[in-house]
């Protein structure tokens, strides 16, 4: 499994880890490959042996990805995400970037307009509750940003792929 590494000052390296057996792994550290025997000693805490050298440390999470790593008197904070995780986190801002048109995606009637056009929205936050097969379905903003049109009246019948409302992403709202 491949991770990308970054260090709370800012420093990143990409770190790759390869399960040889129970306790050993190697590592790949930019490119510079080390093989690691491993111990688990308390909940916590670790010994580690690399090139016949001992070393003890401890692991602390730290938030969803965040860790918290003392090793040799000296702590260390990163934060560590899957490869896949990082590349979909870097087109986000790509993919939501300019007017996001949201469609319905099945048929039903609009029950309640939730936002007025023009008033601020958060991610998640409903606009449109749609009634289909007699469930009322939230439809939410899918970004934080400013709701600029809403194409459906309450009452309205609405089919797979009709437009529902527009929002501008904050960053690109303005």
């Amino acid at each position: 499994m491949n991770y990308a590494v970054s260090q709370k000052k800012g420093a990143s390296v990409r770190i790759g880890v390869r399960e040889l057996s129970e306790s050993e792994y190697e590592l790949s550290v930019d490119g510079q490959t080390v093989s690691v025997d491993t111990a688990r000693l308390g909940s916590a805490v670790y010994s580690i042996i690399e090139d016949g050298r001992h070393f003890e440390g401890a692991v602390g999470e730290r938030g969803e990805n965040g860790f918290e790593v003392l090793l040799g008197g000296r702590s260390y904070r990163f934060d560590v995400v899957d490869e896949r995780t990082q590349q979909l986190a870097a087109a986000a801002p790509t993919m939501l970037s300019g007017p996001q048109t949201v469609r319905a995606e099945m048929p039903g009637k609009v029950a309640k307009l939730c936002v007025p056009v023009g008033n601020a929205v958060r991610e998640g936050e409903g606009v449109v509750i749609i009634e289909a097969m007699k469930m009322e379905n939230e439809i939410a903003a899918p970004t934080d940003g400013v709701l600029e049109a809403v194409e459906v009246s309450e009452g309205d019948a609405v089919e797979p792929g009709s437009v529902l409302f527009v929002v501008v992403p904050q960053d690109s709202a303005g």
